[in-house]
C-alpha cells in the first residue's frame, strides 16, 4: 500500500495495487481520510543518549519481548553494526551480506563465498554462512530484473529483492506463471532466482515533527518523515508519491505549511517540502501516548534488526527490517531500492518516519495489510533520499552540521555527506573506511565515532 491521498480526492478510485490506499498488492502509504486529529502535545521529549521507552515499549508490544529483552535487543544490534561492516570490508568481493538473529538480536551472521574466511568471521564473534553467490552478483541479478521492469508489465510482479539470507534473489507474483515470465524477460532464467507466490499487492501510503498528518493540495493527506534543511530553508522528508514538485501543503491545523520542492516518483518514492517562517524543523518523531523521541543520526539497521514507523492513521508500530534494495511496482511503475519490513501500515500513513532506536531509516513508501490483521511495508531509505536532494538531517544537539560540501575533495571527510560501507576518506591524515551507512554529523568525525568508522 502506497500511501496515497485520500480517495475521492486526487483520484476518484484506488486500485488493488496503489500507493498507503488500503489493497492487496504493494501499494504506496497514501494519503488518507482526510482531517486526522494531531495527537496531544508532547508529555515530554526523549534524549538520544538512552533508548527511547517509546521505542521499548512498542518493541515488547509488537515483538512480544519482555522489557529486558527489548533493551538487549536494541543494544546487541548497535554492536553488530560496526562488526558486520568491518567483516564486510575485510571480505571485499566475497562478501554475501550480513543479518541478526534471535529474540535479542544476540546473533550476528557474516556470509562469505570463501570457507577459508571462516575463521575470520567467528573471530569477530560472528556466525559464518558459506554461500556460493558474493553481494555484488545478488545486486547485479536483482539490476537485471529492475531494467526488465521498465521494459514490460509487472502488475502480476510487485516486488522483488535480494534475501541475503537465502542468498538469492526472489521474485513476488501472484502466480508462478507470471513470475517466470518477468524472469525470462530479464534473461534470469538459468540464475537461481526464487519464486513467491502471494497475492499481496503493496500500495503507497500518503499523509514538523515525524509522523504527523499534512494536507497535499487540500484534497489528500499524507506523513511527514524527517526534518530537513537546506542552506537556509527549512523542510521535511516524505513520500514522492504524496505530491509533485510545485504542490502546496498545510499541516496538521489547517494552516498554510509550505511547499513540494522536488519529488521523485516512480523510480524512487522520495520528495522533501520546503516550509514557511511559521514552521520550525526539529529532530522529534511522534511516539506513543503523546511522547516523542530524537533522531541522533542516520545509521542503517541491518537485516533483522528492529524498526518503528509514525504515521498520521496508525500512529506508533514496531516490526524488523526482512530486506534491504527490494523493488515494488505499484500502479504507477517500478520503485527501486526500498525497504521491507514486517511493521504493518494504513492509508495516510505515507511519507511518515521509520527509526531504528534514534537513527532515522527512512520515510514510509507502500506496503499491504493493516495494523489489525497485520502486514508488509516498505520505506525508501533516508540517506538516498539526502543524498539525491542535498538535504541535511535534523538531529538532536546538531548545532550547524554544514549541509553537503559537493565542492569539497572527495578524500576528505566531510559533514553533511552520505558514506556507504567500505567508502575511505582522510581525517586529519590518517585514512578511514566506513563500517555502517548514514550521513556524517558534525559531531561524528572518523577519529570519535569508532562504532561508524576504522582505521584503513
Amino acid at each position: 500500500m502506497v500511501a496515497r491521498p485520500a480517495a475521492g480526492r486526487r483520484r476518484a478510485a484506488l486500485t488493488a495495487v496503489s500507493t498507503l490506499v488500503l489493497t492487496a498488492v504493494p501499494a504506496v502509504a497514501a494519503a488518507g481520510p482526510p482531517h486526522a486529529a494531531r495527537p496531544a502535545p508532547a508529555a515530554r521529549t526523549i534524549g538520544a543518549e538512552h533508548a527511547p521507552p517509546e521505542v521499548l515499549r512498542a518493541l515488547q508490544r509488537d515483538l512480544r519481548l519482555t522489557a529486558g529483552q527489548a533493551a538487549a535487543r536494541l543494544a546487541n544490534e548497535a554492536e553488530a553494526g560496526p562488526r558486520a561492516g568491518r567483516l564486510h570490508n575485510a571480505l571485499g568481493a566475497r562478501f554475501a551480506g550480513a543479518w541478526v538473529t534471535g529474540r535479542t538480536s544476540a546473533g550476528l551472521t557474516v556470509a562469505t563465498t570463501d570457507a577459508a574466511d571462516v575463521p575470520a568471521i567467528r573471530a569477530e564473534g560472528a556466525q559464518a554462512a558459506v554461500v556460493t553467490t558474493p553481494l555484488s552478483g545478488l545486486l547485479a541479478l536483482k539490476d537485471d530484473l529492475d531494467e526488465a521492469a521498465g521494459r514490460v508489465r509487472t502488475a502480476q510482479t510487485p516486488v522483488w529483492y535480494v534475501d541475503v539470507r537465502a542468498n538469492r534473489v526472489v521474485v513476488q507474483a501472484t502466480s508462478r506463471s507470471a513470475a517466470n515470465a518477468f524472469i525470462k524477460a530479464a534473461g534470469a532464467q538459468a540464475k537461481g532466482v526464487g519464486i513467491r507466490v502471494s497475492a499481496e499487492r503493496p500500495r503507497p501510503t500518503e499523509d514538523i515533527v515525524g509522523g504527523d498528518a499534512y494536507y497535499i493540495d487540500a484534497v489528500a493527506r499524507c506523513s511527514v518523515g524527517f526534518s530537513v534543511t537546506k542552506a537556509e530553508q527549512q523542510g521535511f522528508a516524505t513520500a514522492g508519491h504524496c505530491g509533485r514538485a510545485g504542490s502546496t501543503t498545510t499541516g496538521f491545523d489547517d494552516t498554510d505549511q509550505g511547499v513540494f520542492q522536488a519529488s521523485v516518483f516512480p523510480g524512487k518514492d522520495m520528495a522533501w517540502v520546503g516550509v514557511n517562517s511559521d514552521w520550525t524543523a526539529t529532530a522529534a518523531v511522534r511516539a506513543a501516548a503523546g511522547t516523542t523521541i530524537q533522531v541522533s543520526g542516520s545509521v542503517q539497521a541491518l537485516v533483522g534488526a528492529s524498526v518503528c514507523r509514525s504515521g498520521s492513521t496508525s500512529g506508533w508500530h514496531c516490526g524488523t527490517v526482512e530486506q534491504h534494495d527490494a523493488s515494488v511496482s505499484y500502479p504507477d511503475g517500478p520503485v527501486d531500492g526500498l525497504t521491507r519490513t514486517t511493521v504493518c501500515g494504513e492509508l495516510g500513513d505515507s511519507g511518515g518516519s521509520f527509526v531504528a532506536g534514534t537513527q532515522a531509516q527512512g520515510v514510509t513508501s507502500g506496503g499491504s495489510g493493516d495494523c489489525n490483521s497485520g502486514g508488509t511495508t516498505y520505506f525508501q531509505p533516508v540517506n538516498t533520499l539526502l543524498e539525491e536532494f542535498g538535504l541535511t538531517l535534523k538531529t538532536a544537539g546538531a548545532t550547524g552540521t554544514p549541509a553537503p560540501q559537493q565542492g569539497a575533495s572527495t578524500d576528505s571527510w566531510a559533514p553533511g555527506r552520505v558514506y556507504e560501507v567500505g567508502e575511505t576518506v582522510s581525517f586529519s591524515g590518517v585514512d578511514y573506511q566506513c563500517l555502517q551507512n548514514h550521513q556524517a554529523q558534525s559531531t561524528g568525525s572518523p577519529e570519535v565515532a569508532s562504532s561508524l568508522w576504522q582505521r584503513s
